[in-house]
């Protein structure tokens, strides 16, 4: 019998990525997306459910229709500044929409959940990189709104025997080898896209603090390839079906990157210079974010192999020339 996922945000960057992933893989794929930030024309895999996580009634008409096998919950907001202004909001989506998931899915036979988390459940990093053992002390709403609903899945777990994988990506980046997907958010927010936009459109991009503890004074991150995230979100659902409790996983390539050196591998990728404009520090950005994933090989088997910056960028290089 074939197996059905639910993926709830299957109209974003990565929800989009990870349906066609599932859908190479001969899993049936329900995608339950309200169109705020995801866009249907990137829901090309399944069938598209328009609704809300914030409405209890259209969920338990989503678990009623359809027999899920696993659930993937990517949807919510991901901005951190935005998080600040409007905190609200932010649990509202983040929080609310997950907690009437789980409940209409412990009402249905508890599936399996494989949940997008992040790197900012930890706050400021103490030491890096940064394994799951690592304080978590969210210094935003956004990192706040993850923690607790991590917490959620585990109480799930004990009342419902709902088990699930919290994945805690760092920074995921890139395009589908298939040319038909990448990533786009409105507004666009994270720092590759904006770079190869300011190259496609020949203007400046915003390069936030050049003073920082770091090698050349701007920020470092860990970049993985959506490839990489998507393989292992299917390794999730393998661990999941074969049984495996609930954990918490940090999804990174344990190297990091500086702002500049994206932007210098991204002027050789495009062919081009690309002027960068100084601007002040942005508050709560750590120096330095870079992952340990040595749990995600030890209990999924998975390591990133797609992660190299060049190969990221000449990816998402390859979806921001077509204008998207």
């Amino acid at each position: 019998m074939n197996r059905n996922v639910l993926v709830c945000g299957g109209a974003g960057y990565i929800g989009s990525h990870l349906c066609e992933w599932l859908a190479a893989e001969d899993i049936g794929v329900v995608v339950f997306d309200n169109l705020d930030g995801g866009m249907a024309a990137q829901a090309r895999w399944g069938t598209l459910v328009t609704g809300d996580l914030r409405d209890p009634r259209a969920l338990e008409a989503l678990f009623a229709a359809h027999r899920f096998d696993a659930v993937m919950q990517l949807a919510g907001r991901i901005v951190v500044s935005e998080s600040v202004r409007d905190p609200a909001g932010y649990h509202e989506h983040n929080v609310v929409g997950t907690r009437n998931l789980l409940r209409a899915g412990a009402a249905h036979g508890a599936p399996p959940v494989v949940f997008s988390s992040s790197a900012a459940v930890y706050g400021d990093p103490q030491y890096t990189p940064i394994d799951e053992a690592h304080p978590c002390v969210p210094v935003n709403p956004y990192g706040a709104t993850k923690m607790i609903a991590e917490r959620m899945l585990a109480d799930f777990e004990v009342a419902h025997g709902m088990r699930s994988v919290s994945l805690r990506y760092f920074n995921a980046a890139g395009a589908s080898a298939s040319g038909l997907i990448g990533e786009s958010h409105r507004p666009e927010t994270h720092l590759i896209p904006n770079v190869l936009r300011a190259a496609r459109d020949g203007r400046p991009v915003d390069v936030f603090g050049d003073d920082y503890p770091t090698p050349d004074g701007t920020c470092v991150r860990d970049f993985i390839h959506v490839a990489d995230l998507c393989r292992a979100h299917l390794a999730s659902l393998a661990y999941l079906w074969d049984g495996g409790a609930t954990i918490a996983l940090n999804l990174g390539t344990g190297h990091g990157h500086s702002v500049k050196e994206v932007v210098a591998t991204a002027e050789r990728i495009c062919g081009r210079p690309i002027e960068r404009r100084a601007c002040p520090r942005r508050a709560g950005d750590p120096p330095v974010l870079v992952a340990s994933a040595a749990k995600a090989q030890e209990v999924l088997g998975w390591r990133a192999t797609e992660s190299d910056l060049p190969a990221i960028i000449d990816s998402a290089w390859a979806w921001a020339q077509r204008g998207e």
